[in-house]
């Protein structure tokens, strides 16, 4: 018995510790590099496609913004200033001088355009925002006018929006390419190069630092501020096994870890040469999503049988473990944001298993099986359907547990077609809270059907909140909407929160001036030789 239950796990050690070293091998010698072991292995590289934090982490490598936001929540010029006529309808920004792209060709105010468009496509915010505007056009090189039909605050939200598809920008023949096409071409403006020559897919990426960057002069905060790079090279690599990414830490192999699970939090904390700390202090929430399209959950009874059954401290306590570093909330714009509400938390924080089985018995659920995707590489997003399917299976559920690595889970939360024939029903994910604290900064909120992110609710009521909400200027009013939103997200299984908790990242102490920050960016930071 001995050889059986161990012998598999000393070879995947092996097998890891043999993969990371032919990963770490290959750094020009001389270089100054920063290695870094990410969530996951990247895959999906369209920033514009996918939602992915991973696609978003790559994203600020190469491409920049034309608005950034600061620690304190403030918008401010990155790539561009802006100038609002007095009635609020005309915004005309102006690029700033040294923009240029990666291929050395200058960043052009048509290039905006177009991938503004592209953009507006898919993202949540961009797409009530554009029938909000009358016309976008470049008026030279270096400006651009956005004419809007009415006043709204959403373009500069939009622009400026931290996560879930940032406005990236793209040289136009890039830009060019149909939203609904993966882009071929990886160039952009932004403080680092991708070297494709390197890139191993789910493996390993390379970033070179970009020379032609000039970056502001303000000092670096959030996404706002000057992106000074102070190393030669950054290098993600891919390490499945986490206890083999915590010792390439502890030997110098690797220089940061971007998460490190909970249960293994002891073995570098006490650490002298390592430095432990939660990067993003507001934290994240995580939740699972319905696809609405097809049964069991085109039935608003069953999604609700299912919300009551699964229990969130369930889900924390697997997840985290440390009570240190959670909290339960059913607050889908979350907790300590502005817009928390905490009506449905009799709902969806205790798991409530008759009351499950009763909405089930209503709902006349027949026995169709619920498919679950279950990342298994990503220690933040592995616990969550497993307890997720055992609270479902209790209520009188057929479960059918899906297994695939996190990047795979992503290509697959697009597919649109029936479970049986390769779709899904649930998968479970989580967002930062710093993105998630309105009604467009929460991807999950936008129920406009197909047109929406993946799970697809078709919610008119929440739509057409979310568009005065957009409208709205005065405080209490846009705090009344949110709070409508928050009964209909609930009460419609648009989504289902499983509470919230902070992530700590690890990382050498040869490391100085690495961003606090609700997303993982790697300028600023430098690396001492000893």
């Amino acid at each position: 018995m001995k050889t059986k239950t161990y012998l598999p796990q000393a070879i995947r050690l092996l097998c890891g510790a043999a993969l990371a070293g032919a990963l770490l091998a290959a750094a020009p010698a001389g270089a100054q590099t920063v290695t870094a072991v990410m969530q996951s292995g990247l895959r999906v590289m369209d920033p514009v496609l996918s939602t992915a934090f991973l696609t978003r982490d790559h994203g600020y490598m190469i491409y920049d913004t034309l608005l950034g936001v600061d620690a304190n929540f403030k918008i401010q010029p990155q790539m561009a200033s802006w100038q609002a006529s007095d009635d609020g309808k005309t915004y005309t920004f102006t690029l700033r001088d040294g923009l240029k792209w990666h291929d050395g060709a200058p960043v052009k105010a048509e290039d905006c355009v177009a991938s503004l468009q592209r953009w507006a496509q898919l993202d949540s915010t961009g797409q009530v925002l554009m029938p909000m505007v009358q016309h976008i056009k470049a008026l030279d090189d270096k400006r651009f006018e956005v004419q809007l039909k009415e006043p709204t605050t959403l373009l500069l939200e939009g622009l400026s929006k931290l996560s879930s598809r940032p406005a990236f920008m793209m040289p136009k023949r890039v830009a060019e390419t149909p939203a609904s096409t993966p882009i071929k071409e990886y160039i952009g403006s932004g403080p680092f190069k991708f070297v494709a020559s390197e890139f191993k897919p789910g493996l390993k990426v390379v970033y070179e630092k970009n020379a032609d960057y000039v970056p502001r002069a303000e000092p670096a905060s959030w996404t706002a501020g000057g992106k000074v790079v102070n190393v030669e090279r950054v290098e993600w690599v891919s390490m499945p096994d986490q206890m083999t990414a915590l010792n390439a830490l502890q030997n110098g192999e690797v220089d940061f870890i971007q998460q490190v699970p909970f249960d293994l939090l002891p073995i570098v904390q006490n650490r002298d040469d390592i430095k432990v700390q939660v990067l993003d202090k507001l934290g994240a929430w995580t939740y699972y999503r319905f696809n609405h399209l097809y049964p069991p959950f085109d039935n608003k009874l069953v999604r609700q049988a299912a919300m009551a059954a699964v229990g969130q401290e369930d889900v924390l306590k697997a997840l985290v473990g440390n009570p240190e570093y959670y909290q339960t909330c059913a607050a889908v714009m979350g907790c300590g944001n502005p817009y928390g509400n905490t009506y449905g938390e009799e709902w969806v924080v205790p798991s409530n298993i008759e009351k499950a089985r009763a909405l089930l018995k209503e709902a006349n659920y027949d026995g169709t099986p619920v498919v679950i995707l279950q990342p298994t590489d990503i220690a933040m997003l592995a616990a969550q359907p497993i307890v997720i399917g055992a609270a479902l299976r209790k209520a009188g559920f057929k479960v059918d547990m899906k297994t695939m690595d996190w990047q795979t889970v992503v290509t697959q939360q697009g597919n649109q077609k029936p479970p049986a024939e390769g779709g899904w029903n649930i998968f479970s994910t989580y967002s930062i809270l710093a993105t998630s604290g309105d009604p467009f900064g929460n991807t999950t909120l936008a129920s406009a059907g197909r047109k929406s992110w993946a799970g697809w609710p078709d919610v008119p009521d929440i739509e057409a909140l979310r568009l005065k909400f957009a409208r709205a200027t005065d405080p209490a009013e846009r705090k009344e909407i949110t709070a409508q939103i928050q009964k209909l997200a609930i009460d419609e299984g648009v989504v289902a929160p499983l509470g919230q908790f902070r992530i700590p990242a690890a990382y050498s102490s040869k490391l100085d001036g690495v961003m606090e920050s609700p997303v993982t960016v790697f300028w600023n930071l430098k690396k001492s030789a000893e």
